[in-house]
């Protein structure tokens, strides 16, 4: 390919566009909502809001639950978001402040247990290319919301709960619902639209920030109880491998730390005309960080991964996570990724040495880049 990537992503998401009824849609599209919405960032605190809605009814949960993701390929995750067609309408992010019939809305659709026939007149037919973001998961065209119309189901009491308790802080009902079981995608939805919080300070989330702000706000919750353990008592080593993205992990038998690096190959979305695999990372001791990491969203979805299983362990650990992004890997489908990969690797059987030497052997082995080129970018490693 011209472009250095071992699969053209234009011919990628144009045979998507082709095979899928949202290519179709006109002014008004009548379907099943997951439900889902979404926040764009640009003009903040101007904002655009809207739904995210199918042309079909049915059972659409699938569409915008990435929790069910992990194991599809690239072709299967592009066509389920290229389903939904999102609506536009400009608003201010202290629009919870104040309410409004769409907020109304779309908070019912949220609280609602399963998916919501919904109907949105548009002022043109919904238009546009897939827009794809390593941070948010990807979705189809999009259109300026003329009017929305919506089906609300039964509410989810544990969540309605929160909703409408307006001296609970966003902090508290994050993690309430979180140990409660409600998955993570959920709550990143709910806190997206302001549901959370006390009244006077309820804002709109754009849904990239929103993402990055639950995985930090519920890793950081676990961190401060694992920190009340004791540390393992051998060296792990871990690996797993999805949408040619190479994960393993390293943990240690001592107090909490975390690593987190990545190394895209040439020809993938941030090294796309490199010669060489081009590294980037982030890193925290035990007091943990205060600057945001270069990497961005997928160091806090990684360290939720590695936190809540060392929390079901009642252990902590030094936890080293590198990641090796591969030629096919050709477009970004979002942080639901990497923590839904790390997630999956942390859950298997580890191979287990009582040595670091032993270890850095096992590691090495999951890995295509020589362990002596991670050892150089790794603050971890090089102590």
């Amino acid at each position: 390919m011209l472009c250095g990537k071992s699969r053209c992503p234009l011919l990628l998401k144009a045979e998507v566009m082709l095979r899928s009824p949202v290519f179709k849609a006109s002014e008004k599209v009548e379907g099943s909502s997951p439900p889902g919405v979404f926040i764009g960032r640009l003009g903040y605190p101007k904002v655009y809001l809207g739904p995210l809605i199918p042309p079909f009814h049915g059972d659409t949960a699938l569409l915008d639950f990435p929790e069910k993701w992990l194991g599809k390929s690239l072709e299967e995750i592009v066509s389920l978001r290229y389903s939904l067609v999102r609506g536009l309408a400009r608003v201010r992010v202290d629009m919870p402040k104040t309410g409004g019939r769409l907020l109304e809305q779309l908070h019912e659709m949220i609280l609602s247990e399963r998916p919501v026939d919904a109907e949105a007149e548009f002022t043109r037919r919904p238009k546009g290319s897939l827009l794809l973001s390593d941070e948010s998961q990807p979705f189809g065209p999009s259109a300026p919301l003329k009017e929305l119309k919506v089906s609300p189901q039964t509410a989810d009491k544990q969540l309605e709960k929160c909703y409408y308790d307006w001296d609970l802080k966003a902090w508290d009902a994050v993690l309430s619902l979180y140990r409660l079981g409600l998955p993570v995608s959920r709550l990143q939805k709910a806190f997206s639209l302001g549901m959370f919080g006390e009244q006077r300070f309820r804002r709109l989330v754009p849904t990239r920030w929103s993402i990055t702000a639950v995985d930090s706000m519920v890793s950081l919750s676990l961190i401060s109880e694992i920190k009340r353990h004791p540390p393992i008592n051998e060296y792990r080593v871990y690996g797993f491998k999805h949408l040619d993205n190479l994960f393993a992990a390293l943990l240690a038998p001592e107090v909490w730390g975390f690593e987190w690096i990545e190394a895209w190959f040439p020809g993938t979305v941030w090294n796309p005309a490199g010669e060489k695999a081009e590294f980037m990372g982030d890193y925290e001791n035990y007091k943990g960080r205060s600057t945001y990491p270069e990497v961005g969203g997928c160091y806090f979805s990684a360290r939720l991964a590695a936190a809540e299983v060392l929390k079901a362990e009642r252990r902590q650990a030094g936890v080293l996570i590198l990641r090796e992004i591969h030629g096919g890997y050709v477009l970004p489908v979002g942080v639901w990724n990497v923590r839904e990969s790390v997630r999956s690797m942390l859950k298997a059987e580890p191979e287990k040495f009582s040595s670091l030497k032993d270890a850095l052997n096992g590691l090495a082995a999951k890995l295509t880049i020589p362990l002596k080129t991670w050892i150089r970018v790794s603050r971890m490693l090089r102590r």
